[in-house]
This record gives C-alpha cells, sequence and structure tokens, in this order.
C-alpha cells in the first residue's frame, strides 16, 4: 500500500488454495460437495411490527395506520389517528429458510429489516408476525417474535453523532418455531439423486467412483456435471437415514479449476492453486496527477471602479515513477504469489497487472470479476 508517496509493506490480498492444500486434487467429505434433491429449505416472508424503540421507528402515515390495525386486532380502539403520534414503532419485512424436514415445533432464526423510515430497531421487539410462502394466499408456515439484536449502535445530540455497524436490520436468533410442516421427499423408494454445489464433470466423475468403490459395483452412475443417481441397495432401504449418513462420510477427490476471483471495489484478489504463469517479463510504473488549486485575489487599483475578483490558480503536478522489466513465473499458486509479491505494487495494480498477463496468453486461468 502506498501513503503519501511511500510503499508500506505490502499484504498483497491473494489469498491462495496453496495455503491449504497442495497444488492438484484435494479430498472433501460427501456431504460438503452435495446436496440431495428433495432437501432443500423454503424461503418464507411475512410483514411485521417492532415496538419498543426509542424515538428512532417510523414517521410515516403508513406506520401509522398499520398500527391501528394491530390495536384493533388486540380489541384496543382507537377513536382518532391523531393518537397515534409515538415514532417507538416501526414496520418490518421479516425473512426466514424454513430448514428441510422441520417439524412442528422447531425453532429457527429470523431476520428483520425496516422498509419505512425507521432510524434504528436497536432495543425493539417485534411482535407475532405470520411467515408464509410465495404467493398471497399461501398459509402460515411458521410464526416469529422476539427481542432483536442489530449488532451496533446509533447515538448523536448536537449536531454529531457515531454509528457503528447497520442498525436498521437485525435477526432474532430462534425466533420462530413451525406451524405447518412442509413435506420433503428424498428418495422413490429405491434410489435418491445427489446434486453437486458446483457442478464439475471430473467431480462427478470421481463422485461415482468413490460411491462404488464404498457402497457397491454399479451404485451410482453420474448425469452430466451436475447430478449423480445413486441406487441404494435393498438391505439399507429399511434404515435410510444410516445409508444417507454413510453417503455423507465418503471422502472424495475434487478438482478446481483455474481461476483468479478479482473484488475491484475492496481491492481483493484470490488466487486458485491451479493457477500457472508462463515465463514472462513484467514492468508497471504509477502515474500519479496531483491537481493544486491555490485561491488568488485581484485588487482593483486605488480609487478605481473596479471589483475585487476572487481567482484561483490551478497547478496539474502529474508524478511518474519509474518502471523495470522484472522476470515472473510461477507453476504453483505459492509460486505465483512470490513472484508478484516481488514486484511491490498495491492490490489494485495487480489487478491490472493480471489483466495485462491475460491479454499476453501468459496467465494460464480463468478471470472472474465479482
Amino acid at each position: 500500500m502506498r501513503i503519501n508517496g511511500t510503499f508500506l509493506p505490502l499484504t498483497f490480498c491473494v489469498l491462495t488454495a496453496a495455503v491449504l492444500f497442495a497444488p492438484g486434487a484435494s479430498a472433501a467429505r460427501l456431504k460438503d460437495l452435495c446436496e440431495i434433491q428433495g432437501a432443500r429449505g423454503n424461503d418464507l416472508k411475512g410483514i411485521g411490527i417492532v415496538v419498543g424503540l426509542a424515538g428512532t421507528g417510523d414517521k410515516t402515515d403508513a406506520a401509522k395506520r398499520a398500527l391501528d390495525r394491530m390495536l384493533d386486532r388486540l380489541d384496543i380502539e382507537v377513536s382518532d389517528m391523531k393518537e397515534l403520534k409515538s415514532d417507538n414503532v416501526a414496520i418490518v419485512v421479516t425473512t426466514a429458510v424454513l430448514p428441510p424436514f422441520a417439524k412442528e415445533g422447531t425453532r429457527f432464526d429470523v431476520l428483520v429489516n425496516s422498509i419505512y423510515d425507521c432510524e434504528s430497531l436497536e432495543g425493539g421487539t417485534l411482535l407475532e408476525t405470520y411467515l408464509r410462502s410465495v404467493g398471497a394466499d399461501s398459509p402460515v408456515y411458521a410464526v416469529a417474535q422476539g427481542p432483536l439484536s442489530v449488532g451496533g449502535f446509533n447515538a448523536g445530540a448536537g449536531g454529531t453523532g457515531v454509528r457503528k455497524n447497520h442498525v436498521t436490520a437485525g435477526r432474532i436468533p430462534m425466533g420462530a418455531h413451525v406451524e405447518r410442516e412442509v413435506p420433503a421427499t428424498i428418495t422413490d423408494g429405491e434410489r435418491l439423486t445427489l446434486l453437486l454445489k458446483r457442478p464439475d464433470f471430473t467431480t462427478a466423475d470421481n463422485l461415482q467412483q468413490a460411491i462404488n468403490s464404498v457402497i457397491g459395483v454399479d451404485c451410482a452412475t453420474a448425469f452430466g456435471a451436475g447430478a449423480v443417481n445413486v441406487i441404494i441397495p435393498p438391505e439399507a432401504r429399511a434404515e435410510l437415514v444410516s445409508f444417507v449418513a454413510r453417503l455423507e462420510e465418503i471422502n472424495v477427490e475434487t478438482d478446481a479449476p483455474a481461476r483468479i476471483a478479482i473484488n475491484e471495489r475492496t481491492g481483493t484478489i484470490v488466487v486458485g492453486g491451479q493457477v500457472m504463469i508462463r515465463p514472462c517479463q513484467v514492468a508497471h510504473g504509477n502515474l500519479t496527477i496531483r491537481v493544486a488549486e491555490t485561491p488568488m485575489v485581484s485588487q482593483p487599483g486605488p480609487f478605481s471602479i473596479g471589483e475585487t475578483v476572487k481567482a484561483p490558480l490551478t497547478d496539474v503536478l502529474p508524478e511518474e515513477e519509474d518502471a523495470y522489466l522484472m522476470p515472473v513465473e510461477g507453476t504453483s499458486a505459492s509460486d505465483v504469489a512470490a513472484a508478484l509479491n516481488k514486484l511491490k505494487v498495491t492490490p489494485r495494480d495487480m489487478i491490472s497487472i493480471f489483466q495485462a498477463l491475460r491479454e499476453a496468453g501468459a496467465l494460464e486461468a480463468d478471470l472472474e470479476v465479482m
């Protein structure tokens, strides 16, 4: 990183797979690579009211009307809407994912987000909120209620303030319980299908070979890069849970593509373990343009009819550092990191270098910009 024209020791944000694994294929559990078809969560959502806010709630008329409807359900009559002046409540959207195989009474986390002009949900409590699935006519699958945790604060007085984290969104740990179960079927009684989280032909082939070596020959068949069909042995059909648990513990050799992920907004670079750089020479010089503006005052002569005019004087000062060709080469992620760190450039400069290496044909990897 450069501060005031001086290079500081660069912790170049290249997180390499070589830190964790040796180059080449690596082993992972089947449960970390696949999901079972039919075992999926279901998105739920609902509109609720958060109360107990210290004057940081909504101030819109819509919030007052929602509060009036809530009080009406509680048999509390409000004769005049002007009585609802409190800004200690907020209208929120409550979202959650209903876990697969969740039974009635199972508890799970919910997320709460303000939708109007609420300043902070800190210290608030969500009142009973019905969570439904897709569609207006969807039945209620869960009910959420409880105190919010926002993980921050928003304080201020006298024109100054301090804010930590995002205080108009929060979470209620174990804040919802299941009211209606969602049927889930993962097998037709004879077979089940494994879905790869990251479809890849090599991984799918390794997956079917690993299952066949543990369960039995011709038990698993890969259907393309994203799915593997598994035949359940007759002796295991009566104990499906034990069979699936046995499958999940199988170790499978995975194959990661040669890829570099770039996030230019944060200056983060992640280099995969299969990335290679062919022998080449790289020079990178930094160009800095500084614009300095000095206020100047033009004063008219004595007893003249002129006016004093403020005319700024602008200076443009370009600065370009010397650059030298340096050899860059690497056959593994650690070699690539060591070679590029010798250039002593910032992560944002590193992004430009990777793009230039790709155009020059020296980089054996795909560039993915996030």
